[in-house]
């Protein structure tokens, strides 16, 4: 398991992002949703507007064990089909 910490922010909110406090370089870095209306930020340090609640995130900050369950469901990812 690494250190890092994971969290869900709305698309329409990246313009609020930091991408020098986080592991993505940009927006168009971040793992979205099917919908492509959410993406996924990881970090090890906590960054500021995460403090300071300057970006609303959706839901809790996550682990990596619960980062991977959320990417596993049908909002992140198409189910694998048997040929």
């Amino acid at each position: 398991m690494n250190n890092k910490s994971y969290i869900v922010i709305e698309l329409s909110d990246t313009n609020l992002v930091l991408f020098s406090q986080v592991d993505q370089q940009s927006a168009q870095s971040m793992r979205r949703n099917l919908a492509n209306t959410q993406g996924l930020l990881s970090y090890r340090v906590t960054p500021s507007f995460v403090t300071d609640g300057s970006l609303p995130i959706v839901g809790e900050i996550m682990n990596q064990t619960e980062a991977l369950a959320l990417m596993a469901t049908s909002d992140w990812s198409t189910p694998d089909t048997e040929e």
